[in-house]
């Protein structure tokens, strides 16, 4: 009888055996399609954000494809140089020295602030996304007005306002005759009766009486 029990027991501790084991390799079968499964997930989640972070630059780099040469430089050029006049607006209305310059400096930045909306509406219906900072060469020439003070600032600003709208007339003309895309065309023709004017009122400064307007060459166009 003790030979037949020790038989049994071991058939049965054998038969738990394959049993434990059969169980154990559903399991680390069962695991393996799991990480497999998450790993694929994981993979195609990274995927789609990197297609994600890729369709704002894809998108932006064909708008500005989609531009000509002249159109896309305006665009950017007026966009710094409308910072640019907004900054040397509020500089000169605190500095100025002479109400004439300091409510030309606070006219400055109304009127460019808007059409500086203006043209973040027509790049942002382009998927373009335009700069909201002036660079390091803008930044130099704020820097530069903004440590003069009394008639030495109110001189040098009077005759940059003056330069400038001289050539930015010239360039938003060319750009509402000439320009390819009909929106900045638009821009160009409802902005330059303002610039026009801004034109006439530099003229008027004090400092600028009987001056030249003869465009500077060496000074950036396109400020709106």
């Amino acid at each position: 009888m003790s030979n037949k029990h020790l038989i049994k027991s071991t058939h049965i501790y054998f038969l738990a055996v394959l049993v434990a084991c059969g169980l154990w390799a559903i399991a680390g079968k069962a695991g393996i399609r799991f990480h497999d499964q998450n790993s694929n997930q994981n993979s195609n989640a990274n995927k789609g954000t990197k297609s994600n972070s890729n369709t704002g630059a894809t998108g932006e780099q064909a708008g500005m494809a989609n531009m000509s040469s002249q159109d896309s430089k305006f665009m950017q050029d007026a966009a710094m140089g409308g910072l640019l006049e907004v900054e040397l607006g509020h500089v000169a209305a605190q500095k100025g020295t002479s109400d004439a310059v300091k409510q030309f400096g606070q006219r400055m930045v109304d009127d460019h602030s808007k059409a500086n909306s203006d043209l973040m509406s027509v790049a942002s219906s382009k998927g373009i996304t335009l700069p909201t900072t002036l660079d390091e060469k803008h930044q130099k020439e704020l820097a530069k007005l903004s440590a003069m003070s009394g008639a030495e600032f109110d001189r040098a600003y009077s005759k940059l306002m003056l330069s400038d709208h001289v050539k930015d007339v010239g360039e938003f003309e060319k750009q509402s005759t000439k320009g390819s895309d009909p929106d900045l065309k638009a821009f160009a023709t409802k902005t330059l009766p303002t610039l026009q004017e801004h034109l006439q009122l530099a003229k008027a400064l004090p400092d600028n009486q009987g001056a030249s307007s003869k465009p500077n060459s060496n000074k950036n166009s396109n400020r709106p």
